[in-house]
């Protein structure tokens, strides 16, 4: 995957679907996924590839912030 393309959702979205920039903008991709239907094809983040980042990028502690 080399990253959304995002000029080609927001021509779906606002020009496809009419919907305003913020009304956009407030969707998750799940939702966007869904509006613009089957012809949007898979949905680029599934369970599966939510798993592989958290793996590979896992939450770190920070500590305490006062040091």
């Amino acid at each position: 995957m080399t990253g959304l393309d995002w000029p080609g959702l927001m021509r779906a979205g606002i020009h496809g679907l009419g919907l305003k920039p913020h009304e956009f903008w407030a969707l998750t991709p799940a939702e966007l996924w869904l509006l613009l239907g089957p012809e949007a094809g898979e949905m680029p983040m599934n369970r599966g590839r939510l798993d592989d980042l958290a793996s590979r990028f896992p939450d770190q502690e920070s500590g305490d912030e006062d040091g």
